[in-house]
């Protein structure tokens, strides 16, 4: 058994990012070699120089939804903050209230809208789960997730202390690959690409593979249990389609390095992979895989991503990527975050980049 006190570590809260880089490109990267402990201070675009003709790159191009609204207890007039997570079908999704205790099933809610006033649109709480979850029925709408784009505001996460800016942070907080709707949270490590990284891999010769896992609220959930192993990951939608498929496998075959961009796209390949003796293939569903070491990574040969939270199963996630051979790769992580600090890199959503050869 593993304590999770041992993936925790102490960092100022003003290296905690509160706004992204002017652009989107001019993050820092550190760049953590695992075979040998090595660390290189690097900027961004210094990422091509890491990958060569043929290797590929796999983006998630989930987009974030507008998951956070503002409405009214109906019978007390007490203002409410709902946060969405998970869709069950048309009109009804798990959702995160604030606060919450007093919304017993039954409960009506009615929105507010982007400026301020109130619309028809109004949810019934159906359910409460062990987690204190409720489960909401939206009424006179056909879809809310058509109306989010009215109602809702960029669901930044809980360490971003300040009002979302509902310009700036749907700009900013959104990959500019982001296609299919459904993420209450970014993956963040794809924040930092812009169109002239994305045309400058394709004139080097790397290929682009994108897989979709819509990002849940476990991404921020830190890890209550004190032994790792008795935490229960939400589930998260996934899909490979072919064309990816095809692309990492013709990468593998011929020996050519796929990068995974953020934990969600790793955890997207290592689930299909485990489901299929170690292949990729089209396939789509829900996944719950919780990464954490040791683990022996199947398909990704180098990972990108951002600097996580102390406790968080992101962490562990990287802890056992950064785990060849005889290293141990919860301290060499640690180690980097802590040199990181050291020089003042900046941290979680918004913050600065690691690449991990």
């Amino acid at each position: 058994m593993t304590l999770t006190s041992e993936y925790d570590y102490e960092l100022p809260e003003d290296l905690i990012a509160q706004y992204p880089s002017p652009n989107r490109e001019e993050s820092r990267l550190l760049v953590l070699e695992r075979a040998s402990g090595q660390i290189w201070h690097k900027k961004f675009p210094d990422l091509i120089s890491f990958l060569n003709p043929g290797d590929v790159i796999v983006l998630n191009n989930t987009r974030v939804i507008p998951a956070r609204l503002r409405g009214i207890n109906v019978r007390s007039g007490g203002a409410i903050e709902v946060l969405l997570y998970e869709q069950n079908c048309i009109n009804d999704w798990w959702s995160m209230l604030k606060p919450g205790r007093r919304a017993r099933p039954g409960t009506q809610i009615q929105f507010y809208d982007k400026a301020g006033r109130k619309t028809p649109i109004y949810a019934t709480v159906v359910e409460v789960n062990d987690e204190g979850h409720r489960r909401l029925q939206f009424h006179n709408t056909k879809n809310i997730l058509n109306d989010l784009y009215n109602l809702g505001e960029p669901p930044l996460p809980p360490y971003i202390r300040r009002q979302a800016d509902l310009v700036f942070d749907a700009e900013r907080y959104q990959t500019i690959f982001a296609k299919i709707p459904g993420s209450v949270a970014a993956p963040t490590a794809g924040l930092h690409f812009s169109d002239s990284i994305l045309k400058s891999l394709a004139e080097k010769g790397v290929k682009i593979a994108y897989v979709t896992l819509h990002v849940g609220i476990g991404t921020f959930a830190p890890v209550k249990a004190e032994e790792i192993e008795n935490h229960k990951m939400h589930e998260e939608w996934f899909e490979v389609p072919e064309d990816a498929a095809k692309i990492i496998n013709d990468a593998k075959s011929n020996g050519k390095k796929v990068l995974c961009v953020g934990t969600t796209t790793i955890r997207t390949l290592e689930t299909v992979a485990s489901r299929n003796a170690g292949n990729i293939i089209p396939m789509k569903g829900k996944t719950n895989l919780f990464i954490y070491p040791p683990y022996e990574f199947k398909v990704a040969d180098l990972l990108l991503t951002n600097f996580h939270l102390p406790r968080s199963t992101l962490l562990m996630l990287v802890c056992a990527f950064a785990s060849p051979g005889k290293l141990n790769g919860k301290e060499l992580i640690l180690k980097a975050y802590k040199e990181a600090i050291n020089y003042r890199y900046r941290f979680y959503s918004y913050g600065d980049a690691m690449l991990i050869i």
